[in-house]
């Protein structure tokens, strides 16, 4: 492919990060960039490495799953033309690519970017794509449509400073009613719509809730406020990720989420230091403007209803159209519009069926469409003279089953598939588990409050943890031999009433055993539940004990036939083989790269004053500072733990031993950023402080080692703050 895409049809900020990608690849395959430290670029640009050698996983970052049909056309087609021609739909909203060459990501982003589509920060350790409601703007029970406000979110935090760097990745969430679709409790942010009246008028506003995850150790969110004002919820966030850069763990990645942080501080703690943040941040109220959530035009309304007004097509299966009906369509707040759910097995779409669903849309829709949470599609202000029609044609690609999200439709990760950290196969478990419910439970594939969830390792990317029913990929030992297994979750998910819960652990099971496990678990629930009772009601009347003792017989590895130590898909003996996860980024091991971070901090902050972006200017020149600072260190093998780690010890190594000259003590200089307001007069100054620092950090550096002491390794797990 070319490696000078042609860059005349997108934008300049689009450009210029597409140039960065091909120039850095090609200083990869030249040795002039490092390997680790490419890593590092690569994955804030959407390029995750495979489980497959020589091949990588490419994510786009589209906010709250919205897509035109040109947009999902051009992703069918840039799919099929640079990777296997096969679209996954994340729990994330995402759509992503497999089997990429790293050479073709520049002319791929540059595809997408033609219509809209950006790559950046989808991966690595920065705000992570922002998810919504798929029914955000149609839903009946909403207060008012979240959608400009997730959307002005994205664009203001992205390709900003303060998130470039983190020691691990911010996920935020908005919801659309209390019922809470989006799952916001397990979010590092969460918004659920409120209005409140203050002085005779109406505002809308949000509760937050914040520090929330899943993973090994899961932590439903706090509430940091039942009201916070719509225009002080970026305000808000930024304080906030200052707070998590600053403050928060590095080193131990297992450790450096958000939710930890919180944990260690006290919610209090936390929230004092986000308002001691206030000051220094761009904006102190950030006003979002809320547009017409009706993205119906006149001209397209009356073309809407002309449609359906001439079309008497019938179902071409009665039952499956009742099924489906029942199912996946729901008339929205607009009456006499109706959406339509589109179930997607394990979100794998190819790309000619992606091209049929988009002209679907073109047909019969508005050209607005969701991916879900559930990896499914959402579509909307359909006729309902027309839902027949819609039916046959999504049936026709084989997209009309009925089931969204309900016990029928799983969700599920890649698993072994493709990704590094997977320990089972999700999707193998997933098709099995389908085919148990919809050919032994029939009556429960309408039943909605019973979700199952596969994630391939404890990573929770399936969301295994939210799942009402959930597993995550796991082994069992038998003297020398290795058994792929499934540790069984139960109680997690969200009721009706939009409370959230974690599912507990309950048994680990040879994987081979899960059907049965879950015709266990269903035949119980149908026969000791009561009428109508929502799933983890049961569970917990009953308790963990119960289900384990109801599961453990399957757990016997002396009773295995020869087929349970293949995993599914497999046909010969399971061999766990683990790469090494990308999720939270890398970091590099020489003094002398970090040090060149430094300088092109500074430079990027010396760019933003120039264009009078003082805020952002201010935010690189701290940066600066604490990557010199860390250099140092590093070099006398001192950890680098937290960014308020490192100033404490950079004071205590360097300053009071008189081998660094500031006129202060280096806590003192750096943390002007939140002492002052982000004025031209500050960011002038402390612009000149910073580049003297780093300018200090590199002649200190020379005068410890001569000019080939920036080439020193470093303790591998003492880099990472």
């Amino acid at each position: 492919m070319s490696k000078n895409p042609d860059l005349s049809k997108i934008n300049d900020a689009a450009a210029k990060d597409i140039l960065e990608l091909r120039r850095r690849i090609d200083g990869l395959k030249s040795g002039v960039e490092q390997e680790e430290r490419f890593k590092h670029y690569r994955l804030t640009r959407g390029v995750y490495g495979q489980r497959q050698l020589g091949v990588h996983m490419f994510r786009t970052k589209i906010p709250y799953g919205k897509l035109t049909a040109q947009q999902l056309t051009r992703l069918a087609d840039v799919s099929e033309k640079y990777t296997n021609g096969n679209l996954h739909l994340t729990t994330r909203q995402n759509i992503q690519f497999h089997y990429v060459k790293l050479d073709d990501a520049p002319a791929i982003w540059t595809e997408l970017s033609e219509v809209g589509v950006t790559a950046r920060e989808a991966c690595g350790n920065t705000v992570r794509n922002l998810t919504g409601s798929a029914i955000a703007g149609i839903d009946p029970e909403e207060l008012f449509d979240v959608t400009p406000y997730v959307h002005t979110v994205f664009e203001y935090f992205l390709r900003n400073p303060i998130c470039q760097d983190m020691g691990r990745k911010i996920k935020p969430a908005f919801s659309s009613s209390d019922r809470d679709s989006a799952y916001t409790y397990f979010h590092d942010f969460g918004f659920i719509p409120r209005i409140k009246e203050i002085d005779g008028k109406e505002v809308r506003g949000f509760k937050l809730v914040v520090a929330g995850g899943l993973g090994a150790q899961s932590i439903v969110a706090q509430t940091a406020y039942e009201f916070i004002a719509a225009d002080e919820i970026i305000p808000f966030m930024e304080a906030a990720i200052r707070v998590f850069d600053r403050y928060g763990e590095r080193e131990k990645r297992f450790k450096a989420r958000m939710k930890f942080l919180v944990k260690a501080l006290g919610l209090e703690g936390f929230l004092e230091l986000v308002e001691e943040e206030r000051k220094a941040i761009k904006y102190q109220v950030y006003p979002i403007e809320a547009w017409d959530a009706n993205p119906v035009s006149a001209h397209e309304e009356r073309r809407l209803g002309a449609r359906a007004s001439a079309n008497e097509e019938k179902p071409h299966d009665v039952i499956r159209y009742e099924n489906w009906l029942n199912t996946n369509v729901f008339e929205q707040k607009q009456k006499g519009w109706y959406a339509v759910k589109v179930k997607v097995r394990l979100g794998d779409i190819d790309a000619e069926r992606a091209r049929r669903f988009a002209k679907i849309v073109e047909t019969y829709a508005a050209d607005d469409i969701r991916i879900s949470v559930n990896q499914g599609f959402v579509i909307k202000f359909l006729d309902y003279a027309d839902l027949p029609a819609v039916f046959n044609a999504l049936d026709a690609i084989g997209l009309g089953d009925a089931g969204f999200d309900t016990i029928a439709d799983i969700t599920a990760c890649p698993g072994t598939d493709t990704c590094n950290l997977a320990v089972t196969n999700s999707t193998g478990l997933s098709n099995i588990l389908e085919e148990v419910i919809t050919t032994e439970y029939p009556n429960l594939i309408s039943e909605s409050d019973i979700k199952i969830k596969i994630s391939g390792c404890m990573n929770s990317c399936g969301q295994h943890m939210a799942a009402n029913i959930g597993f995550h990929g796991s082994s069992i030992k038998k003297k020398a031999l290795v058994i792929p297994a499934m540790q069984i979750v139960l109680g997690g998910g969200v009721d009706d009433s939009g409370k959230g819960f974690i599912a507990e652990k309950i048994i680990k099971l040879p994987t081979k055993k899960i059907p049965d496990a879950l015709r266990a678990i269903l035949n119980d629930y149908e026969d000791n539940g009561h009428p109508n009772e929502y799933f983890n009601d049961y569970y917990q009347r009953f308790g963990k004990r119960y289900f384990y003792d109801l599961l453990k017989t399957l757990a016997d590895v002396n009773q295995l036939a020869e087929s349970d130590f293949f995993d599914w898909g497999q046909d010969k003996d399971y061999v766990q083989a683990i790469g090494v996860g990308e999720c939270a980024g890398v970091a590099y091991d020489v003094v002398g790269t970090i040090i060149s971070d430094a300088v092109e901090k500074i430079d990027f902050a010396k760019e933003a004053f120039e264009k009078g972006i003082y805020a952002d200017s201010i935010y690189h020149i701290y940066s600066a500072q604490v990557v010199g600072a860390k250099a140092l260190l590093l070099s006398k093998d001192i950890k680098c733990n937290t960014h308020s780690g490192i100033i404490k010890d950079f004071d205590e190594a360097y300053v009071k031993e008189g081998q660094f000259q500031l006129a202060t003590d280096f806590a003192t200089q750096v943390l002007q950023i939140n002492k002052n307001e982000p004025s031209e007069l500050f960011a002038k100054a402390y612009l000149g402080q910073g580049a003297a620092f780093v300018q200090q950090v590199i002649d200190v550096r020379k005068e410890q080692f001569g000019d080939d002491g920036n080439q020193q390794q470093v303790i591998d797990t003492y880099y990472k703050a």
